[in-house]
């Protein structure tokens, strides 16, 4: 039995991965909403779909009558990338809201929501707890989440996010999309050498070569480390077990070497700190007791191993390190060898120059595509960034038109939902043909199956 056409409505709607998913479902958008100017006018000519500016202001009753409704609620109060606010964050937390308040009034059908992994652990599950009262309780819907990623689906990139789905009748039908075992390469999504690809700067090429001599360095019957190398701690002996540098006193911090070995005896307090990596210049105090806090675990573990890694090749490293104790961008000086086993060459591989340094990833999938412009991934054998068109096919938008700078297009590629995630979803949860049935109703049960056994001889 075929679907008959719904209506639905996309809030927060970007670049429009909810509407390219569910209008090639057949499905009909009467009412879209996203604040910023640029991704609302492109909204409207890619789709031909007026677009509402800003969701809070929006008198409920004059949104048209919907079956589904569609929201990718703003992700920054909850994602680790940001400061984690979550339902607090004056700019965007209430957003949730304004949601429950739309759904309370026109009582759609369905919903589908989706935001970054950590929603549902944020504010040691606290803020899930407020959201799935909301919905269930409040308003009454059955509701399903699931963390999917577009590789689960034959898409060659992890980016792993929360759906949310509900239903006003019952949910027991529904069953999330089934996982592939294949993924396709990421060659299928890639031009060979377009014209339109930007350039990497000379000045990344020089940061790739440098760290490719020091790769080069290492003899080649051992393994490259697995931890991220944080070039600053070769040399640097301050202590950091116990206390956090900041709390150590300028006396005794000057007994000991800070980034590179520098001796920090001489200089000021001042001077001292500036001259420690900056992960260990913080003075991070406790937000209820005003204590400070030690270095978390995985962090004196990676201190660890940095010292000791170069201690084992310090006669081999010595010349590439004093190259990159010049280079100017902090995060240039560290690098995460993420293809043990691999070949040990750069180019061949997909990198991602990030605050955490320079991230090399096997071809078989792409990084996450993030809103932060500057991380946009690298085809190493190209020296060039991925294109605009490159990174739609990854997120499923391909064919619809994109803001033309780069910077821009790659925070909006990174915001957006995958439409093919996103359609598989509502193929599973918009069921016409289904009927209510609950589990403690035996005769709506004995219904259904009569009707299933008329269908079934019809």
């Amino acid at each position: 039995m075929k679907n008959k056409r719904l209506k639905f409505i996309d809030l927060f709607a970007g670049l429009g991965g909810f509407h390219v998913a569910l209008e090639s479902l057949g499905h009909e958008c009467v009412f879209a909403s996203e604040k910023k100017e640029h991704l609302a006018k492109l909204y409207e000519k890619n789709f031909n779909t007026p677009v509402n500016r800003d969701i809070t202001k929006v008198e409920i009753c004059d949104i048209p009558k919907f079956d589904i409704l569609c929201a990718g609620f703003p992700c920054q109060p909850f994602s680790k990338a940001g400061d984690q606010l979550g339902l607090k964050d004056e700019k965007n937390g209430n957003l949730f809201d304004k949601l429950v308040e739309i759904i309370e009034y026109h009582k759609p059908k369905y919903f589908i929501l989706e935001n970054v992994r950590n929603l549902k652990s944020h504010d040691n599950f606290n803020t899930w707890k407020y959201i799935k009262d909301k919905l269930e309780n409040q308003l009454n819907y059955f509701i399903d989440d699931k963390i999917l990623s577009p590789h689960n689906y034959g898409i060659p990139q992890h980016r792993e996010r929360i759906f949310i789905v509900g239903s006003r009748d019952n949910i027991e039908y529904f069953n999330w999309p089934d996982s592939l075992n294949a993924t396709d390469s990421i060659l299928n999504f890639l031009d060979t050498n377009p014209i339109e690809a930007t350039k990497l700067e000379d000045d990344k090429i020089k940061v790739i070569q440098l760290w490719q001599e020091f790769i080069d360095k290492i003899p080649i019957e051992d393994k490259l480390p697995g931890f991220p190398i944080w070039s600053m701690e070769f040399g640097a002996t301050y202590p950091f077990e116990i206390e956090i540098p900041f709390r150590i006193p300028t006396n005794v911090l000057g007994k000991y070497k800070g980034k590179y070995g520098v001796p920090l005896k001489g200089m000021s307090r001042e001077l001292k700190i500036n001259n420690l990596p900056n992960y260990a210049q913080k003075n991070q105090l406790h937000k209820d007791t005003d204590k400070p806090i030690p270095f978390p675990n995985w962090k004196k573990n990676y201190i660890r191993k940095n010292r000791a890694f170069y201690e084992k090749y310090k006669v081999e490293l010595e010349p590439v390190v004093k190259k990159l104790k010049e280079l100017n961008v902090s995060s240039w000086q560290k690098l995460e060898w993420n293809v043990q086993g691999g070949e040990r060459d750069i180019s061949k591989y997909v990198i991602q120059f990030r605050g955490s340094g320079v991230r090399i990833k096997k071809t078989d999938f792409f990084p996450s595509l993030v809103t932060v412009s500057t991380q946009i991934p690298i085809i190493g054998w190209e020296k060039r960034y991925i294109t605009p068109s490159e990174g739609a096919r990854i997120q499923s938008l391909n064919g619809i038109e994109l803001p033309e700078n780069l910077g821009t297009c790659f925070s909006a590629l990174g915001n957006a939902v995958n439409g093919t995630v996103v359609k598989l979803i509502a193929e599973k949860l918009i069921k016409e043909e289904h009927k209510t049935i609950k589990l403690n109703d035996k005769s709506k049960q004995e219904i259904r199956s009569n009707e299933l056994d008329y269908e079934r001889i019809k």
